[in-house]
């Protein structure tokens, strides 16, 4: 089993910046990858990015690109989704989540995960 916690969510005005954490305990080595998904108020979750287990692999939706940031701490256990610029439709909760699929690139944005955080509540106000 994998632990996953968020934090580093809350309440930001237009253009202003977040920096969330997930951080893993448990076999974390069982994974491949850790994502980050959002979710908005009546709406369907939504994948926003993930990165692989060594760092080398990252990928953002265009929604994202070019204001949102993935990293990993590997000796913390930690990964990081820097937000910037921030506009009110980035309003949602966002999860962590971690893959143990080896092939987890394949279906990326299907929303497949193992193991899931409970969400921080980020939200942009204009």
């Amino acid at each position: 089993q994998v632990q996953l916690v968020e934090s580093g969510g809350g309440l930001v005005q237009v253009g202003g910046s977040l920096r969330l954490s997930c951080a893993a305990s448990g076999r974390t080595e069982s994974t491949y990858a850790e994502a980050w998904v959002r979710q908005a108020p009546g709406k369907e979750r939504e994948f926003v990015a993930d990165i692989d287990w060594s760092a080398s692999i990252t990928y953002l939706v265009d929604s994202a690109k070019g204001r949102f940031t993935i990293s990993r701490d590997k000796a913390k256990n930690t990964v990081y989704l820097q937000m910037d610029d921030l506009k009110p439709e980035d309003t949602a909760v966002y999860y962590c989540a971690s893959t143990i699929d080896p092939a987890w690139y394949r279906t990326r944005g299907d929303i497949r995960y193992d193991y899931w955080g409970q969400g921080t509540q980020v939200t942009v106000s204009s």
